[in-house]
């Protein structure tokens, strides 16, 4: 192959020229640990906020491990009052009531996350034999049984925290997808029955004398 003295003063001239610039931009540097010039500082240095990692912001030194202020809340996060205590459950009972209004799209809603997320073990109808209920020490209570006339509240609060051998659910359904399962649970429950005390005495019948009209 033939290769003029021109082209072969480029190409010794090019070499030299790469050679230079490497040394320059690898040498010199009293960071020993510098990687020395970036060229591509956005690949290297990410712009989000890292884990235990410590900013200059301003005049302020951040540390990104350090916990939040206390009291403070996470954008769109609404916080549960009621706490995982028999007290909480009760509370709840008594006056946790559902924000969405009952429709038939939102009913619709609740009857799918009921088939991804309960049917397994509370069954198709509610009535606790789902094929996983049924190998635990003690299948679900049926909805439209036991369970007839739990309020909503309660119903909220155990998928919430869950409730004996079902798990707490509140880290794979939010709030409003929560509530929209209550709906569906209620419909399994079926009517409200009314408890009455059957130790109650009836109210006494008086009879009254009939008096004939006079003429």
């Amino acid at each position: 192959m033939n290769i003029s003295y021109k082209n072969l003063k480029l190409i010794t001239c090019g070499t030299f020229a790469v050679m230079l610039v490497a040394g320059f931009t690898s040498c010199g540097k009293k960071d020993a640990n510098s990687p020395g010039f970036e060229f591509m500082p956005d690949m290297y240095r990410s712009p989000s906020v890292e884990n235990y990692g410590t900013y200059i912001i301003g005049d302020d030194t951040l540390n990104s491990a350090m916990l939040p202020v206390k009291g403070t809340i996470a954008r769109g996060y609404m916080p549960y009052v009621y706490p995982n205590t028999p007290e909480g459950y009760e509370q709840a009972g008594l006056y946790l009531k559902n924000p969405i209004a009952l429709t038939a799209e939102v009913e619709k809603e609740g009857e799918v996350l009921y088939g991804k997320f309960c049917i397994h073990c509370h069954g198709a109808t509610g009535a606790g034999d789902g094929k996983v209920g049924g190998k635990l020490p003690g299948p679900p209570p049926a909805y439209n049984g036991a369970l007839k006339n739990l309020p909503e509240g309660k119903i909220f609060h155990s998928i919430t925290y869950g409730k004996n051998s079902m798990g707490n659910h509140s880290s794979i359904l939010n709030t409003e997808e929560r509530w929209k399962l209550v709906h569906y649970v209620q419909k399994l429950q079926g009517p409200k029955t009314v408890a009455t005390d059957s130790t109650a005495k009836a109210p006494a019948v008086v009879e009254t004398a009939s008096v004939a009209p006079t003429k």
